[in-house]
């Protein structure tokens, strides 16, 4: 067993010492987000600090803990707080609460975050479904292979499964929510991107831009999850707006249209939980 696996294991062991759950769903939150684990059918709850060898989220908004319970009757683990590469972590240990949450039981990753609109037709508070993703970080699948979770050169046709697109664009027309549809890049942050490297990401494809998510899927990809995300154009970036960027900003548009985002949250889990 290697000593990455042997890490794996000792926080698995450790969730399963206090937690006794099992999931169907994991949800990783976004900014804007944190709080929506507050309102689902709290179970139990496990603080990251408290699971041996798991890394601490140190971003702004971000309360550091996994939030066990219910959506409805779809039992769920919540991420209330995401790991960055750019807090100076391994990528390694970027994607180690996602293998944890597989190990769980859950079967599906439900992705989200606060990103900035490079399409020019979006507009800041869209919400962006990612049908695909350029990963401009380090893989998190390099070094050696973690043979127990998956295949050292996995597949990455279908990252975002098109069953659970489809099931949350018919959720977003049944609730009358606006749906965008795009491709996600990830840069590495924390600073905002230029405007040159802006005109570059959306000459390579991408429609929003973002600091996560896509080394996430990757890991789940590997481990045979299904993915999917939404996006919340939060900001237009830079050389699409000429307001200088901010954090600021991204937390009040992304608080702005929370209510909207938790209420397509909530009914696409449902509705994907029922197709499982």
């Amino acid at each position: 067993m290697s000593k990455r696996y042997e890490r794996l294991m000792k926080c698995y062991e450790c969730f399963k010492a206090k937690v006794d759950f099992t999931p169907k769903i994991a949800l990783i939150l976004g900014s804007g987000l944190g709080d929506y684990a507050d309102g689902i059918d709290i179970r139990a709850t496990l603080d990251y600090k408290d699971i041996e060898g798991f890394p601490v989220s140190t971003a702004p908004g971000h309360k550091g803990r996994f939030v066990f319970g219910y959506v409805g009757e779809v039992p769920v683990v919540v991420m209330q707080g995401r790991v960055h590469y750019y807090e100076g972590y391994p990528m390694e240990d970027v994607v180690l609460p996602v293998r944890l949450m597989k190990l769980m039981g859950a079967e599906v990753l439900f992705v989200t975050n606060a990103a900035g609109g490079v399409n020019w037709h979006f507009e800041c508070g869209d919400f962006m479904l990612i049908n695909d993703q350029i990963c401009m970080a380090p893989s998190p699948l390099i070094g050696e292979n973690l043979d127990e979770l998956g295949p050292r050169f996995p597949d990455m046709s279908e990252i975002y499964s098109k069953k659970l697109r489809d099931i949350v664009k018919k959720t977003a027309r049944e609730l009358d929510v606006p749906l965008r549809e795009g491709v996600y890049i990830q840069l590495t942050g924390p600073n905002y991107e230029s405007p040159s490297e802006v005109r570059m990401v959306r000459t390579l494809g991408a429609d929003a831009v973002g600091m996560s998510t896509a080394c996430e899927a990757i890991a789940a990809n590997h481990m045979g999850m299904k993915t999917v995300g939404i996006s919340c154009i939060s900001n237009l970036a830079c050389g699409v707006s000429n307001r200088p960027l901010s954090h600021a900003e991204v937390q009040e548009t992304a608080d702005r249209v929370a209510p909207l985002f938790k209420k397509l949250i909530t009914a696409s889990v449902q509705n994907i939980a029922k197709e499982l």
